[in-house]
């Protein structure tokens, strides 16, 4: 009954080439889903400035619940690549199914609580009862479509996990695309379309995000034949969800970290003014540009590494770890010598400020070099999850964010002023990189050898 879809693709064949074709389909996939965003964020702006101070309190909010669907459709990612690798079928049908399940049954929790905290909860992120009124507009919507947003995620990572990345970035795409043309339609009310304003923006959402839920589960089930239709024994479940959750909770948590790390160092820098803050704001959604390779080709990187590790192909991870290391120095050196090239023409296309300005020629001056560090951090805490050591992944991102990035902030601020914090941020990502790449390795050897 073995039906020979879910191959492992990515234990054979040239290492570079594999990675280079998984990673250029991933980054635009990527790229995508900003536009996504961007498009959101452009049309509900000609609303008005509430509307779009609505549509900005919504971000960080959906950004934790992202945050907590992607630990879990890595946590797929990461122990469905391995047992494809080892070529168990039933096992890979039964992670996939039952990831699925999982990942609805969280929805459901988190709507249901998501529905009935909408006011509280954003009058303590300090949005205005008026501002308030629009995001209930929003969420309300957005918590309903909740499913087709989270469990596409999963799904997409498992069809990822099969070595397949151009199927995700093909499904993220047609998102965008029913996105920006349903956008206008629905928030003006174009033709026959009622004009909705920022509801029309949250169903506009929903919708194209059902057209992906639909898309992903079509290929899960009818083309790679992941999905399985037999009622398993509960303990088969239980089982399937233990081995997700313990890779995907951690990387949750590393992920949940991160935004709050962020605000902290917001905080530090609004003590410069708001018009550092906004420089600031600026370079933080520049980093995510620059590092935007570099994060696709962690993603399509877990799979490759887990359908070797599950096939027992040593030196083929080996070498895989060596090249994109290798690549994701080269790559983000030539990334800096753009950012540092032009940071004055850069900084002068946000804004006009001159106090704007200078806070990111400043940022741009002392950390994109970093990133050639922070690129080989993503790598390794991305190989960790997949051999599964997600404990020690996460431990890194502590080191960088708790021990390296924010006391070296709090004591560069006070002995150099923005300068200081700037350099810190550069700081934690140099060390936490050579760390994590040592810390890889050495979990490797011990791997090769069990």
């Amino acid at each position: 009954m073995h039906h020979k879809k879910s191959t492992a693709k990515l234990i054979e064949g040239p290492i570079g080439k594999t990675l280079t074709k998984m990673t250029i389909a991933m980054t635009l996939g990527m790229l995508g889903m900003v536009a996504f965003n961007l498009v959101d964020t452009f049309f509900v702006g000609k609303l008005g400035t509430d509307q779009l101070a609505a549509l900005s309190f919504t971000f960080p909010v959906i950004l934790v619940i992202s945050s907590i669907a992607l630990g879990l459709a890595l946590g797929t990612s990461a122990v469905i690549s391995r047992a494809i690798g080892e070529g168990d079928h039933h096992k890979v049908q039964r992670l996939t199914t039952d990831s699925l399940l999982l990942a609805f049954i969280i929805v459901i929790g988190f709507v249901t609580i998501g529905l009935f905290t909408i006011e509280p909860l954003f009058k303590a992120l300090g949005a205005t009862s008026k501002i308030i009124s629009y995001i209930k507009i929003y969420m309300k919507i957005w918590y309903i479509g909740m499913p087709f947003v989270v469990v596409p995620m999963v799904g997409n990572n498992a069809i990822r996990a099969t070595g397949d990345a151009n199927t995700p970035s093909i499904i993220m795409l047609i998102a965008v695309c029913v996105n920006t043309i349903l956008d206008p339609l629905l928030i003006f009310g174009i033709g026959p379309f009622p004009e909705l304003g920022i509801k029309g923006a949250a169903i506009a959402t929903v919708i194209s995000r059902f057209t992906t839920f639909s898309v992903a589960l079509w290929v899960l089930a009818k083309r790679e034949k992941m999905i399985s239709f037999d009622i398993p024994g509960i303990t088969e479940i239980i089982n399937s969800w233990k081995q997700i959750l313990f890779i995907g909770v951690p990387i949750a948590g590393a992920r949940i970290i991160i935004p709050i790390t962020i605000g902290i160092i917001t905080r530090m820098v609004s003590s410069y003014g708001v018009k550092a803050v906004a420089g600031f704001g600026v370079v933080s959604r520049l980093e995510f540009f620059s590092l935007v390779v570099i994060h696709a080709l962690s993603s399509v990187f877990g799979p490759f590494i887990g359908q070797n590790l599950g096939a027992k192909k040593y030196d083929r991870v080996h070498t895989a770890i060596n090249i994109s290391h290798r690549f994701s120095i080269l790559w983000e050196i030539a990334v800096w010598i753009i950012l540092f090239s032009f940071r004055n023409t850069i900084a002068g296309i946000f804004n006009d400020d001159t106090q704007v300005i200078s806070t990111i020629v400043l940022y741009l001056t002392i950390v994109p070099l970093s990133y050639t560090m922070k690129g080989i951090f993503l790598l390794s805490t991305t190989a960790l999850n997949v051999m599964h050591k997600p404990l020690q992944s996460v431990s890194l991102t502590i080191i960088q964010m708790f021990i390296l990035c924010i006391p070296l902030a709090l004591l560069g601020s006070h002995l150099f002023g923005l300068t200081g914090i700037f350099a810190s941020v550069a700081l934690s990502y140099i060390i936490s990189g050579i760390i994590s790449r040592i810390v890889l390795l050495s979990y490797f050897k011990i791997e090769i050898r069990s």
